[in-house]
Protein backbone atom coordinates (compact mmCIF):
# COMPACT_ATOMS: atom_id res chain seq x y z
CA UNK A 1 0.00 0.00 0.00
CA UNK A 2 2.36 2.57 1.34
CA UNK A 3 2.38 5.52 3.65
CA UNK A 4 3.66 8.75 4.18
CA UNK A 5 4.21 11.74 6.71
CA UNK A 6 5.09 15.33 6.47
CA UNK A 7 5.39 18.31 9.26
CA UNK A 8 6.56 21.75 9.10
CA UNK A 9 7.39 23.78 12.27
CA UNK A 10 8.75 26.79 13.81
CA UNK A 11 12.44 24.66 14.60
CA UNK A 12 13.78 22.32 12.76
CA UNK A 13 11.92 19.44 11.85
CA UNK A 14 14.05 17.01 10.49
CA UNK A 15 13.98 14.54 13.65
CA UNK A 16 10.26 14.59 13.59
CA UNK A 17 10.17 14.07 9.79
CA UNK A 18 12.61 10.79 10.32
CA UNK A 19 10.82 9.21 13.36
CA UNK A 20 7.19 10.15 11.69
CA UNK A 21 8.35 8.77 8.49
CA UNK A 22 9.56 5.31 10.23
CA UNK A 23 6.48 5.11 12.23
CA UNK A 24 4.54 3.81 8.73
CA UNK A 25 7.46 1.12 7.45
CA UNK A 26 4.36 -1.82 8.06
CA UNK A 27 2.96 -0.33 4.72
CA UNK A 28 5.49 -1.33 2.67
CA UNK A 29 8.70 -2.90 1.67
CA UNK A 30 10.10 -1.91 -1.56
CA UNK A 31 10.96 1.89 -1.23
CA UNK A 32 11.51 5.19 0.75
CA UNK A 33 12.14 9.04 0.44
CA UNK A 34 12.74 11.97 2.87
CA UNK A 35 12.61 15.39 1.45
CA UNK A 36 13.13 19.27 3.62
CA UNK A 37 13.16 22.04 2.33
CA UNK A 38 15.13 24.97 3.59
CA UNK A 39 15.28 28.83 2.43
CA UNK A 40 19.04 29.17 1.85
CA UNK A 41 19.95 25.00 0.95
CA UNK A 42 16.68 24.36 -1.08
CA UNK A 43 15.21 20.85 -1.05
CA UNK A 44 17.32 18.07 0.13
CA UNK A 45 16.41 14.48 -1.19
CA UNK A 46 16.77 11.10 -0.41
CA UNK A 47 15.64 7.89 -1.47
CA UNK A 48 16.58 4.12 -0.57
CA UNK A 49 15.44 0.59 -1.56
CA UNK A 50 13.73 -1.35 1.46
CA UNK A 51 13.80 -4.33 -0.38
CA UNK A 52 16.55 -6.13 2.47
CA UNK A 53 17.17 -3.54 4.71
CA UNK A 54 15.03 -1.03 6.77
CA UNK A 55 14.00 2.38 7.00
CA UNK A 56 15.91 3.72 9.86
CA UNK A 57 18.95 1.51 8.95
CA UNK A 58 19.34 3.40 5.82
CA UNK A 59 18.08 7.04 6.42
CA UNK A 60 19.66 7.87 9.80
CA UNK A 61 23.54 8.24 8.80
CA UNK A 62 22.02 10.82 6.57
CA UNK A 63 20.17 13.07 8.84
CA UNK A 64 22.82 15.92 9.16
CA UNK A 65 22.77 16.00 5.32
CA UNK A 66 18.51 17.44 5.79
CA UNK A 67 18.10 20.71 7.12
CA UNK A 68 14.85 22.91 7.25
CA UNK A 69 11.54 23.31 8.82
CA UNK A 70 9.50 21.51 6.27
CA UNK A 71 9.82 18.08 5.01
CA UNK A 72 7.67 14.91 3.36
CA UNK A 73 8.83 11.22 3.86
CA UNK A 74 7.35 8.02 2.46
CA UNK A 75 7.44 4.32 2.30
CA UNK A 76 6.49 3.00 -0.87
CA UNK A 77 5.45 -0.54 -2.42
CA UNK A 78 5.68 1.10 -6.09
CA UNK A 79 7.73 3.77 -7.08
CA UNK A 80 11.09 5.38 -5.82
CA UNK A 81 9.77 8.92 -4.70
CA UNK A 82 9.38 12.35 -3.81
CA UNK A 83 9.80 13.44 -7.33
CA UNK A 84 11.35 17.17 -7.07
CA UNK A 85 9.32 19.25 -9.80
CA UNK A 86 10.22 22.66 -11.36
CA UNK A 87 7.49 24.27 -12.70
CA UNK A 88 5.29 26.92 -13.73
CA UNK A 89 3.68 26.45 -10.33
CA UNK A 90 7.43 26.92 -8.86
CA UNK A 91 9.72 24.64 -7.48
CA UNK A 92 7.92 21.39 -5.29
CA UNK A 93 8.43 18.26 -4.32
CA UNK A 94 5.26 15.07 -4.47
CA UNK A 95 4.84 12.06 -2.98
CA UNK A 96 2.06 9.82 -3.57
CA UNK A 97 0.07 6.68 -2.11
CA UNK A 98 -1.42 5.27 -5.20
CA UNK A 99 -2.64 3.06 -7.39
CA UNK A 100 -3.61 4.12 -11.37
CA UNK A 101 -4.76 1.40 -13.26
CA UNK A 102 -4.44 3.56 -16.48
CA UNK A 103 -1.33 4.59 -16.28
CA UNK A 104 -0.24 3.65 -19.69
CA UNK A 105 -3.02 5.32 -21.08
CA UNK A 106 -2.19 8.67 -19.63
CA UNK A 107 1.42 8.29 -19.82
CA UNK A 108 0.51 8.01 -24.03
CA UNK A 109 -1.47 10.78 -23.85
CA UNK A 110 0.64 13.05 -22.19
CA UNK A 111 3.53 11.76 -24.78
CA UNK A 112 1.62 12.94 -27.27
CA UNK A 113 1.37 16.05 -26.30
CA UNK A 114 5.10 16.17 -26.16
CA UNK A 115 5.52 16.13 -22.51
CA UNK A 116 7.66 13.57 -21.40
CA UNK A 117 8.58 10.93 -18.41
CA UNK A 118 11.87 10.57 -17.06
CA UNK A 119 11.83 8.84 -13.60
CA UNK A 120 11.66 5.60 -15.00
CA UNK A 121 11.68 2.66 -12.42
CA UNK A 122 12.87 -1.10 -13.48
CA UNK A 123 11.40 -0.02 -17.09
CA UNK A 124 8.02 1.12 -16.02
CA UNK A 125 6.49 4.43 -15.53
CA UNK A 126 7.16 6.37 -12.42
CA UNK A 127 3.39 6.63 -10.93
CA UNK A 128 4.14 10.00 -8.89
CA UNK A 129 6.10 11.33 -11.76
CA UNK A 130 2.71 11.49 -13.78
CA UNK A 131 0.72 12.68 -11.07
CA UNK A 132 3.15 15.59 -10.72
CA UNK A 133 2.57 16.38 -14.96
CA UNK A 134 -0.71 16.31 -14.55
CA UNK A 135 -0.68 18.66 -11.82
CA UNK A 136 1.55 20.70 -13.24
CA UNK A 137 -1.14 21.03 -16.66
CA UNK A 138 -3.45 22.90 -13.78
CA UNK A 139 -3.15 27.02 -13.54
CA UNK A 140 -3.38 26.56 -9.55
CA UNK A 141 -2.02 23.55 -7.34
CA UNK A 142 -6.03 22.88 -6.94
CA UNK A 143 -6.70 22.33 -10.32
CA UNK A 144 -4.07 20.47 -11.29
CA UNK A 145 -5.02 18.36 -8.59
CA UNK A 146 -8.22 17.69 -9.62
CA UNK A 147 -7.12 16.97 -13.04
CA UNK A 148 -5.01 14.17 -11.64
CA UNK A 149 -8.60 12.70 -9.36
CA UNK A 150 -10.35 13.12 -12.83
CA UNK A 151 -8.26 11.37 -14.95
CA UNK A 152 -7.00 8.53 -13.42
CA UNK A 153 -8.67 5.03 -12.53
CA UNK A 154 -8.10 3.47 -9.02
CA UNK A 155 -6.73 5.76 -6.33
CA UNK A 156 -4.46 8.81 -5.42
CA UNK A 157 -3.85 10.74 -2.41
CA UNK A 158 -0.40 13.01 -2.31
CA UNK A 159 1.70 15.48 -0.17
CA UNK A 160 3.35 18.24 -1.84
CA UNK A 161 6.13 20.25 -0.41
CA UNK A 162 6.14 23.61 -1.71
CA UNK A 163 7.89 26.61 -0.32
CA UNK A 164 4.74 27.93 1.24
CA UNK A 165 3.89 24.99 2.91
CA UNK A 166 2.58 21.23 2.64
CA UNK A 167 -0.40 20.63 0.58
CA UNK A 168 -2.26 17.63 1.44
CA UNK A 169 -4.61 16.18 -0.98
CA UNK A 170 -6.66 12.94 -0.26
CA UNK A 171 -8.17 10.40 -2.54
CA UNK A 172 -11.69 12.06 -4.48
CA UNK A 173 -13.04 8.90 -2.43
CA UNK A 174 -10.95 8.85 0.46
CA UNK A 175 -9.84 5.15 -0.06
CA UNK A 176 -6.66 5.49 1.92
CA UNK A 177 -6.96 8.33 5.13
CA UNK A 178 -5.14 11.73 5.73
CA UNK A 179 -4.71 13.19 8.73
CA UNK A 180 -3.85 15.87 10.51
CA UNK A 181 -2.24 16.74 13.96
CA UNK A 182 -0.51 19.78 15.87
CA UNK A 183 1.54 20.00 18.61
CA UNK A 184 2.67 23.12 20.70
CA UNK A 185 4.94 22.38 23.29
CA UNK A 186 7.98 25.03 25.25
CA UNK A 187 11.40 24.68 24.27
CA UNK A 188 13.52 23.12 26.74
CA UNK A 189 15.51 25.66 26.92
CA UNK A 190 12.87 28.54 27.51
CA UNK A 191 13.75 30.19 24.06
CA UNK A 192 10.12 30.76 23.58
CA UNK A 193 6.59 28.24 21.95
CA UNK A 194 7.43 25.51 19.38
CA UNK A 195 4.08 25.35 16.97
CA UNK A 196 4.27 22.51 14.88
CA UNK A 197 1.58 20.38 12.21
CA UNK A 198 2.25 16.89 10.91
CA UNK A 199 0.07 15.28 8.11
CA UNK A 200 0.47 11.67 7.92
CA UNK A 201 -1.44 8.27 6.94
CA UNK A 202 -1.24 6.97 10.23
CA UNK A 203 -2.54 8.81 13.32
CA UNK A 204 0.44 6.36 15.13
CA UNK A 205 2.60 8.50 14.12
CA UNK A 206 1.72 10.84 16.28
CA UNK A 207 1.74 10.50 20.18
CA UNK A 208 5.19 9.74 20.43
CA UNK A 209 6.55 13.07 18.53
CA UNK A 210 3.95 14.91 20.66
CA UNK A 211 0.92 15.50 17.93
CA UNK A 212 -2.51 15.20 19.08
CA UNK A 213 -4.89 14.60 16.07
CA UNK A 214 -6.67 17.74 15.01
CA UNK A 215 -9.31 15.99 11.96
CA UNK A 216 -9.29 13.95 8.83
CA UNK A 217 -8.53 15.23 5.67
CA UNK A 218 -11.62 14.26 3.77
CA UNK A 219 -12.70 12.67 0.70
CA UNK A 220 -11.01 15.04 -2.68
CA UNK A 221 -10.25 18.11 0.15
CA UNK A 222 -7.24 19.73 -0.16
CA UNK A 223 -5.97 21.86 2.33
CA UNK A 224 -2.21 23.56 3.07
CA UNK A 225 -0.32 23.26 6.29
CA UNK A 226 1.88 26.40 7.99
CA UNK A 227 3.25 26.91 11.21
CA UNK A 228 0.17 29.60 11.26
CA UNK A 229 -2.50 26.86 10.60
CA UNK A 230 -4.48 24.79 8.14
CA UNK A 231 -6.20 26.87 5.32
CA UNK A 232 -8.69 24.38 3.44
CA UNK A 233 -8.29 24.59 -0.47
CA UNK A 234 -11.33 22.72 -1.57
CA UNK A 235 -13.97 21.05 0.43
CA UNK A 236 -14.57 17.55 0.98
CA UNK A 237 -16.18 15.65 -1.75
CA UNK A 238 -19.27 14.36 -1.23
CA UNK A 239 -19.17 10.43 -1.37
CA UNK A 240 -16.39 8.21 0.53
CA UNK A 241 -15.55 5.10 0.04
CA UNK A 242 -12.75 4.50 2.78
CA UNK A 243 -10.68 0.99 2.61
CA UNK A 244 -12.45 -1.49 4.83
CA UNK A 245 -8.80 -3.05 4.74
CA UNK A 246 -7.38 -0.90 6.89
CA UNK A 247 -9.25 -2.35 9.99
CA UNK A 248 -9.11 -5.73 8.66
CA UNK A 249 -5.33 -5.98 7.87
CA UNK A 250 -2.80 -3.30 6.93
CA UNK A 251 -3.82 -0.73 9.53
CA UNK A 252 -1.25 -0.16 12.92
CA UNK A 253 -3.48 -1.69 15.47
CA UNK A 254 -2.94 1.94 17.87
CA UNK A 255 -4.15 4.00 14.19
CA UNK A 256 -7.80 5.72 13.74
CA UNK A 257 -9.53 6.32 10.91
CA UNK A 258 -12.57 8.40 10.65
CA UNK A 259 -11.93 8.45 14.40
CA UNK A 260 -12.27 4.63 14.98
CA UNK A 261 -9.79 2.55 16.12
CA UNK A 262 -8.01 -0.31 14.53
CA UNK A 263 -7.82 -2.59 17.41
CA UNK A 264 -11.21 -1.87 18.61
CA UNK A 265 -12.82 -2.65 15.44
CA UNK A 266 -11.13 -6.21 15.35
CA UNK A 267 -12.23 -6.93 18.48
CA UNK A 268 -15.78 -6.21 18.03
CA UNK A 269 -15.49 -7.81 14.74
CA UNK A 270 -14.17 -11.07 16.70
CA UNK A 271 -16.48 -10.64 19.75
CA UNK A 272 -19.46 -10.43 17.18
CA UNK A 273 -18.46 -14.06 15.59
CA UNK A 274 -17.62 -15.47 18.87
CA UNK A 275 -20.76 -15.12 20.22
CA UNK A 276 -22.38 -16.61 16.88
CA UNK A 277 -20.14 -19.76 16.57
CA UNK A 278 -21.23 -23.14 17.85
CA UNK A 279 -17.57 -24.66 17.58
CA UNK A 280 -16.35 -26.77 20.43
CA UNK A 281 -12.75 -25.70 21.17
CA UNK A 282 -10.15 -25.90 23.93
CA UNK A 283 -8.48 -22.38 23.08
CA UNK A 284 -8.54 -19.37 20.81
CA UNK A 285 -5.29 -18.03 19.47
CA UNK A 286 -4.72 -14.93 17.11
CA UNK A 287 -2.44 -15.49 13.88
CA UNK A 288 -0.01 -12.55 14.25
CA UNK A 289 -0.10 -9.50 14.35
CA UNK A 290 -3.57 -8.47 12.49
CA UNK A 291 -5.36 -11.67 14.08
CA UNK A 292 -4.87 -10.93 17.74
CA UNK A 293 -7.27 -8.11 18.21
CA UNK A 294 -10.07 -10.40 16.42
CA UNK A 295 -8.72 -13.55 18.62
CA UNK A 296 -9.43 -11.28 21.77
CA UNK A 297 -12.74 -10.66 21.02
CA UNK A 298 -13.94 -13.82 19.97
CA UNK A 299 -12.41 -15.07 23.01
CA UNK A 300 -14.77 -12.70 24.92
CA UNK A 301 -17.92 -13.61 22.57
CA UNK A 302 -17.55 -17.15 22.90
CA UNK A 303 -15.80 -17.91 26.41
CA UNK A 304 -13.06 -19.94 24.89
CA UNK A 305 -10.06 -18.97 26.75
CA UNK A 306 -7.31 -17.41 24.76
CA UNK A 307 -3.99 -18.55 24.71
CA UNK A 308 -0.14 -17.74 22.86
CA UNK A 309 -0.15 -20.97 20.94
CA UNK A 310 1.80 -19.37 17.94
CA UNK A 311 4.00 -16.68 18.18
CA UNK A 312 5.96 -14.33 15.70
CA UNK A 313 9.32 -13.93 15.83
CA UNK A 314 9.76 -10.08 15.28
CA UNK A 315 13.76 -9.53 15.60
CA UNK A 316 14.25 -10.11 11.75
CA UNK A 317 11.43 -11.34 9.57
CA UNK A 318 9.37 -8.53 7.65
CA UNK A 319 5.88 -8.99 7.16
CA UNK A 320 5.43 -11.98 4.32
CA UNK A 321 2.82 -10.69 1.80
CA UNK A 322 5.20 -8.11 0.16
CA UNK A 323 8.59 -10.27 -1.47
CA UNK A 324 7.80 -10.75 -5.29
CA UNK A 325 8.71 -14.41 -5.76
CA UNK A 326 6.11 -16.89 -4.26
CA UNK A 327 9.13 -19.46 -2.69
CA UNK A 328 9.96 -16.73 -0.95
CA UNK A 329 7.13 -15.59 0.43
CA UNK A 330 5.95 -19.00 1.74
CA UNK A 331 9.84 -19.42 3.54
CA UNK A 332 9.35 -15.90 5.41
CA UNK A 333 5.68 -16.92 6.20
CA UNK A 334 6.75 -20.29 7.77
CA UNK A 335 9.96 -18.89 9.35
CA UNK A 336 8.46 -15.83 11.07
CA UNK A 337 5.77 -18.22 13.07
CA UNK A 338 6.58 -20.16 15.66
CA UNK A 339 4.44 -22.76 16.65
CA UNK A 340 4.29 -23.53 20.88
CA UNK A 341 4.17 -26.96 21.29
CA UNK A 342 3.28 -27.11 24.96
CA UNK A 343 -0.03 -25.09 24.52
CA UNK A 344 -1.07 -27.08 20.87
CA UNK A 345 -0.77 -30.43 22.02
CA UNK A 346 -4.23 -32.16 22.34
CA UNK A 347 -5.78 -29.44 21.72
CA UNK A 348 -9.04 -28.23 19.94
CA UNK A 349 -7.79 -24.64 18.53
CA UNK A 350 -9.36 -21.73 16.75
CA UNK A 351 -7.18 -19.78 15.16
CA UNK A 352 -8.49 -16.53 13.89
CA UNK A 353 -6.45 -14.57 10.84
CA UNK A 354 -7.36 -11.45 8.86
CA UNK A 355 -7.73 -13.16 5.51
CA UNK A 356 -7.46 -16.01 3.24
CA UNK A 357 -5.67 -14.51 0.46
CA UNK A 358 -3.99 -17.14 -1.78
CA UNK A 359 -4.59 -19.56 1.32
CA UNK A 360 -0.73 -21.10 0.70
CA UNK A 361 1.02 -19.32 3.93
CA UNK A 362 -1.94 -20.63 6.29
CA UNK A 363 -2.20 -23.81 4.68
CA UNK A 364 1.40 -24.59 5.51
CA UNK A 365 0.79 -23.20 8.71
CA UNK A 366 -2.39 -25.80 9.70
CA UNK A 367 0.44 -28.53 8.80
CA UNK A 368 2.68 -27.09 11.23
CA UNK A 369 -0.49 -26.81 13.82
CA UNK A 370 -0.55 -30.32 13.36
CA UNK A 371 2.51 -31.38 13.48
CA UNK A 372 2.58 -30.13 16.97
CA UNK A 373 0.01 -31.97 18.58
CA UNK A 374 -3.12 -29.77 17.96
CA UNK A 375 -5.92 -32.47 18.11
CA UNK A 376 -8.39 -29.98 15.91
CA UNK A 377 -7.51 -26.75 13.65
CA UNK A 378 -10.93 -24.60 13.20
CA UNK A 379 -9.88 -20.81 11.24
CA UNK A 380 -11.86 -17.97 11.82
CA UNK A 381 -11.32 -14.54 9.14
CA UNK A 382 -12.02 -11.50 10.04
CA UNK A 383 -13.71 -10.48 6.57
CA UNK A 384 -15.51 -12.04 4.00
CA UNK A 385 -14.15 -14.08 1.70
CA UNK A 386 -11.81 -12.15 -1.27
CA UNK A 387 -13.73 -12.99 -4.47
CA UNK A 388 -13.01 -9.84 -5.90
CA UNK A 389 -9.27 -8.27 -7.16
CA UNK A 390 -8.79 -4.58 -5.51
CA UNK A 391 -8.53 -2.00 -8.24
CA UNK A 392 -7.66 0.52 -5.87
CA UNK A 393 -5.22 -0.64 -3.05
CA UNK A 394 -2.48 -2.43 -3.24
CA UNK A 395 -2.30 -4.52 -0.74
CA UNK A 396 -1.00 -8.09 -1.60
CA UNK A 397 0.85 -9.08 -4.71
CA UNK A 398 -1.32 -10.54 -6.20
CA UNK A 399 -0.86 -10.12 -9.94
CA UNK A 400 -4.34 -11.20 -10.93
CA UNK A 401 -7.49 -12.36 -9.73
CA UNK A 402 -6.93 -15.89 -10.47
CA UNK A 403 -4.42 -15.73 -7.50
CA UNK A 404 -6.75 -15.74 -4.99
CA UNK A 405 -8.23 -18.87 -3.73
CA UNK A 406 -11.84 -18.25 -4.01
CA UNK A 407 -11.48 -17.89 -7.76
CA UNK A 408 -9.51 -20.70 -8.08
CA UNK A 409 -12.36 -22.88 -6.70
CA UNK A 410 -15.04 -20.88 -8.37
CA UNK A 411 -13.09 -21.72 -11.72
CA UNK A 412 -12.65 -25.50 -10.90
CA UNK A 413 -16.63 -25.74 -9.95
CA UNK A 414 -17.41 -23.59 -13.02
CA UNK A 415 -15.27 -23.95 -15.67
CA UNK A 416 -14.70 -20.15 -15.65
CA UNK A 417 -13.16 -18.03 -12.20
CA UNK A 418 -15.45 -15.12 -13.28
CA UNK A 419 -18.91 -17.35 -13.29
CA UNK A 420 -21.62 -16.68 -11.40
CA UNK A 421 -19.67 -13.97 -8.68
CA UNK A 422 -22.46 -12.16 -7.36
CA UNK A 423 -23.96 -16.17 -5.69
CA UNK A 424 -20.13 -16.61 -4.65
CA UNK A 425 -20.39 -13.64 -2.75
CA UNK A 426 -23.42 -14.07 -1.27
CA UNK A 427 -23.21 -15.01 2.49
CA UNK A 428 -25.11 -18.43 3.08
CA UNK A 429 -25.89 -19.01 -0.23
CA UNK A 430 -25.16 -22.68 -1.54
CA UNK A 431 -22.63 -21.53 -3.86
CA UNK A 432 -21.06 -19.69 -0.97
CA UNK A 433 -21.03 -22.47 1.61
CA UNK A 434 -19.71 -24.90 -1.22
CA UNK A 435 -17.00 -22.15 -1.81
CA UNK A 436 -16.24 -21.78 2.07
CA UNK A 437 -16.20 -25.90 2.70
CA UNK A 438 -13.92 -26.22 -0.29
CA UNK A 439 -11.53 -24.18 0.93
CA UNK A 440 -11.56 -25.74 4.46
CA UNK A 441 -10.63 -28.75 2.35
CA UNK A 442 -7.82 -27.41 0.34
CA UNK A 443 -6.00 -25.84 3.12
CA UNK A 444 -6.91 -29.10 5.39
CA UNK A 445 -8.70 -27.46 7.99
CA UNK A 446 -11.02 -29.08 10.84
CA UNK A 447 -13.19 -25.95 9.19
CA UNK A 448 -13.31 -22.43 8.46
CA UNK A 449 -15.96 -19.54 9.08
CA UNK A 450 -15.62 -16.12 7.39
CA UNK A 451 -16.85 -12.80 9.31
CA UNK A 452 -20.84 -11.81 7.43
CA UNK A 453 -20.16 -8.10 6.01
CA UNK A 454 -22.70 -6.83 7.84
CA UNK A 455 -20.80 -7.91 10.56
CA UNK A 456 -18.00 -6.39 9.40
CA UNK A 457 -19.33 -3.28 8.59
CA UNK A 458 -20.85 -3.09 12.14
CA UNK A 459 -17.99 -3.34 13.93
CA UNK A 460 -16.53 -0.61 12.13
CA UNK A 461 -19.39 1.88 12.68
CA UNK A 462 -20.13 3.58 9.46
CA UNK A 463 -22.39 3.67 7.19
CA UNK A 464 -22.36 0.94 4.20
CA UNK A 465 -22.08 3.61 1.51
CA UNK A 466 -19.33 5.29 3.13
CA UNK A 467 -17.13 1.93 3.29
CA UNK A 468 -15.49 0.34 0.44
CA UNK A 469 -16.13 -3.34 0.75
CA UNK A 470 -15.13 -3.89 -3.19
CA UNK A 471 -13.10 -6.82 -2.58
CA UNK A 472 -15.73 -9.07 -1.23
CA UNK A 473 -18.83 -7.74 -3.05
CA UNK A 474 -17.48 -6.57 -5.86
CA UNK A 475 -19.62 -2.97 -4.99
CA UNK A 476 -17.40 0.51 -5.60
CA UNK A 477 -17.30 3.57 -7.47
CA UNK A 478 -15.25 4.14 -10.82
CA UNK A 479 -14.49 7.61 -10.72
CA UNK A 480 -15.09 11.58 -10.62
CA UNK A 481 -17.83 13.18 -12.40
CA UNK A 482 -18.50 16.90 -11.63
CA UNK A 483 -22.21 17.26 -10.41
CA UNK A 484 -21.87 14.28 -8.14
CA UNK A 485 -18.84 15.10 -6.44
CA UNK A 486 -17.76 18.93 -6.63
CA UNK A 487 -20.28 21.19 -4.97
Amino acid sequence: MGGFFGTISTKDCVNDLFYGTDYHSHLGTKRAGLVTFDSEQGFSRSIHSLERDYFRSKFEDELDDFSGCVGVGVISDTDPQPIIINSHLGRYAVVTVAKINNLKEIADELLAQRMHLSEQSANKINQTELVALLINMGSTFQEGINRVYQKIKGSCSMLILTEDGIIAARDFLGRTPIVIGKKEEQLPDGSGLLTAYAVASETTSFPNLGYKVLRDVGPGEIVRLRTTGVEVMQQPFKRCQICSFLWVYYGFPASTYEGINTEAVRERNGEMMGSKDDVEADLVCGIPDSGVGMALGYSNGSGIPYKRAVLKYTPTWPRSFTPGNQTRRDLVAKMKLIPNQALLKDQRVVFCDDSIVRGTQLRDNVREFFDNGAKEVHVRISCPPLVYGCPFIGFTSSKSDLELITRQVIRDFEGDDAIALERYAQTGSPEYQRMVDEIARRLGLSSVKFAHIEDLVASIGLPKERVCTHCFDGSSYEGVHDGEFFG
